[in-house]
């Protein structure tokens, strides 16, 4: 049986129990996942008595090769209409869920005219709900993303980053990656320096990287379709006071949540060990983001470790462990590790090494 396979029956079960014969997949994403299909144009039927995977003539002989666990349907371009067709085999009246995230109103009303011998209902989350625990094939993807990260990283930094322009480094961590075997950057890469590494979010600009201050450099690969994500701050020269503490707090409370990073802590715990010590070091108004996110198939996915998470870690989620400080009109310190939580103690994937705290 297929990874695929066996996610499809994991749904089937989830289906059975939440009452429905049915749920039209839209979501591409959860078609990679549930189908193995790559592409852009799709809708899949996961049902007990027929699963189907309708695409159009672009994909006609890759959906065929990649698709596992379904019958391959090539309809037209716009596949709704072909909807109707591919359920001939399920009873009248059944109850089919569909993806409410994923379904704009007027694609909605189609859905439902092309399904109107059945009982439309809105679900959230049911895939997802699925995703957020990784098998075996997962967790392989990770770890080889998060070591083509890795190595990319050590071929960038080996040329040191002093006078470098910010932009320049980001393409080359770019190139590193899909030299390394990298489908490509799973997002852009972020790379500030000085003042501009208070933005979390910073786009790598023209100037030359300063001596004497901070670098963030946040970047992930994409290998087999998962993402990773990794951020190490680089201490250049001798920075002033205020971000050589910041570096300092910003160390201790990742290593903390790290090792709280166990089955059975809920996300908003998790947050809050690392929150704790850094508004115990006086710096809590400059930590504004949450802790950690999900990584999979997407950069960010469940669960959210933030202050308002809800879900509880468990074994097979791959999660980050990010605590940033950042000192408008300073700098920034933010240190990220992916994680892959086990029964015991998590396993860290991500192997590039993190400068001890400037003495």
């Amino acid at each position: 049986m297929s990874a695929e396979e066996g996610r499809q029956r994991r749904l089937l079960g989830r289906l059975e129990a939440d009452e429905l014969e049915g749920l039209l997949v839209s979501d591409l994403t959860n078609i990679r996942y549930l189908t193995g299909y790559v592409g852009s144009n799709a809708v899949a039927l996961i049902s007990g008595p027929v699963s189907v995977l309708i695409t159009d003539s672009r994909y006609a002989v890759s959906a065929r090769e990649q698709a596992r666990g379904v019958d391959v349907v090539i309809g037209r371009r716009d596949l709704l209409g072909d909807l109707a067709a591919a359920t001939d085999r399920i009873a009248d009246g059944a109850r089919i869920g569909v993806e409410a995230d994923n379904l704009t109103l007027s694609r909605y009303e189609r859905v439902a005219t092309a399904l109107s011998r059945f009982t439309i209902e809105s679900t959230t989350g049911v895939v997802e709900d699925l995703r957020i625990l990784k098998d075996d094939a997962e967790l392989d993807a990770l770890r080889k993303s998060a070591a083509i990260t890795d190595e990319a990283l050590d071929v960038v930094a080996q040329g040191g980053f002093v006078g470098r322009v910010e932009q320049e480094v980001a393409w080359q961590i770019e190139r590193a990656l899909r030299e390394g075997g990298a489908e490509g950057p799973s997002f852009e890469a972020i790379v500030a320096s000085g003042p501009r590494g208070a933005r979390p979010h910073a786009v790598p600009g023209d100037a030359r990287i300063p001596d004497d201050t901070l670098l963030v450099v946040d970047m992930g690969a994409i290998w087999g379709g998962y993402c990773s994500d990794m951020t190490r701050t680089f201490v250049l020269g001798e920075p002033p006071p205020e971000l050589v503490e910041a570096y300092r707090l910003c160390h201790r409370a990742q290593r903390v949540a790290l090792d709280k990073a166990r089955p059975g802590i809920e996300a908003s715990a998790l947050d809050a060990i690392a929150r704790d010590e850094i508004e115990q070091g006086g710096m809590g108004d400059a930590f504004g983001h949450g802790l950690g996110h999900g990584v999979g198939l997407d950069i960010h996915e469940r669960p959210g470790v933030r202050s308002e998470g809800k879900e509880t870690i468990q074994a097979g989620m791959a999660i980050t462990i990010e605590p940033g400080i950042y000192l408008e009109g300073i700098g920034g310190v933010r240190i990220e590790d992916l994680i892959l939580v086990t029964d015991d103690a998590p396993e860290v994937i991500s192997n590039f090494p993190i400068a001890d705290p400037p003495a």
